[in-house]
């Protein structure tokens, strides 16, 4: 069967505020668009994609959705109906139209493929496909703020989309509506013209995008930085921030604070930055000696600039000496007030290489650290 998707792209979605189309607001730097369409594109299943944009868009859409295959643009209208019925118009016009369309809202960008195909299955076994979830909450009808009636919620269902139609049929039921008539979905469209369309179970996550808050994605990523320093001339040694007396220091450009710059790195490393040497070279006059605890809260705006937060650090220190115990609860303490994340957020162990390698002969420290840190989609 030849199947085509077709996603209304018109609107203004004047309720999310973003003052454009907010389709065309980013997830993790990607815009919403191009996170629906290429959903489509990787089903092998689907022939082509028919996008319906407004005058005012389409030049900004088409270059959001460059290298995604098989799309066209086509003419939506000033409501959704109208821009569906444009889309199976041209759709219809095609040389060789297609036997199946899949209706999907353009601002519902986390589409799983199991649904598309499952879509797919279900439009081909009955003629109709309609992406829905069972109603988990009490359900009431509501008149002049009271509760006036209740409704079976065993009997509820909460539309989505993609909804999945013979194309024949859908084209029909679209040139039969009448100029009074009003829809919100294609099921309702189907209902009405042609017959109750059948239901597929949908997925929690494949929301629809409509006001600011809707736009808040939460991502947790994880990071791992390991530095080495070795031991040189001096009387003490900084390890998050802390000043641990000691017959040598360790040989650095900065204050040679190795737990630090372990963090530093896996920071930067789960946020997909460039190393600690990117950001602050060991040949800069202005780090010389700099205490890396204020080189720490430099990444840490790095991070905020990227829409980051810090969740949590675990760092393991390996040193033949000194004896680190008494100083452990400093460094976890100093780490946690610059990062401003909770001192039961941070974990430092301590421990030898048992008299191995260039660590066991004390010839200097290294450190491991992970991080997972939090990305809070900007508004």
């Amino acid at each position: 069967m030849k199947i085509f998707a077709v996603i209304p792209a018109a609107g203004t979605g004047s309720r999310a505020g973003f003052g454009q189309n907010k389709i065309l607001q980013k997830l993790d730097g990607i815009p919403v668009i191009r996170r629906t369409v290429s959903a489509f594109a990787r089903c092998e299943s689907i022939a082509g994609i028919f996008v319906c944009v407004s005058d005012a868009d389409r030049e900004q859409i088409a270059r959001t959705l460059e290298g995604v295959r098989d799309v066209r643009l086509v003419r939506g209208g000033n409501t959704r109906t109208q821009s569906v019925r444009n889309a199976l118009e041209e759709l219809a016009a095609l040389p060789c139209p297609p036997d199946s369309v899949l209706i999907h809202d353009a601002a519902r960008p986390f589409v799983s493929q199991k649904i598309i195909d499952v879509c797919i299955k279900t439009v081909q076994e009955c003629g109709s496909a309609v992406c829905a979830t069972p109603c988990t909450d009490t359900a009431v009808l509501g008149e002049d703020g009271k509760i006036c009636g209740t409704l079976d919620r065993e009997k509820l269902f909460t539309l989505q989309t993609p909804q999945g139609f013979c194309f024949a049929d859908i084209l029909s039921a679209y040139r039969k509506i009448a100029p009074g008539d009003a829809f919100t979905d294609d099921s309702g469209v189907y209902a009405r013209y042609v017959a109750p369309p059948r239901l597929f179970a949908g997925e929690a996550r494949n929301k629809k995008l409509t006001f600011a808050e809707d736009f808040a994605m939460n991502e947790t990523r994880t990071g791992i930085g390991v530095d080495t320093h070795a031991f040189c001339a001096g009387d003490h040694i900084v390890l998050g921030g802390v000043h641990i007396p000691h017959g040598q220091a360790l040989r650095a450009h900065s204050d040679g604070d190795v737990l630090c710059h372990a963090v530093m790195d896996a920071l930067l490393s789960a946020a997909g930055l460039a190393d600690i040497g990117h950001y602050f070279p060991d040949t800069d006059p202005q780090y010389k000696g700099a205490n890396s605890l204020v080189l720490l809260s430099r990444v840490c705006d790095l991070l905020e600039k990227e829409g980051f937060s810090v969740g949590n650090v675990s760092a393991a220190i390996v040193a033949e000496r000194p004896k680190l115990a008494p100083y452990i609860a400093r460094m976890k303490q100093n780490l946690a007030d610059v990062l401003q994340i909770s001192e039961h957020a941070v974990g430092i162990s301590a421990g030898t290489n048992e008299g191995l390698g260039y660590l066991g002969r004390g010839e200097g420290i290294t450190v491991t650290a992970t991080v997972t840190i939090v990305s809070q989609n900007r508004l």
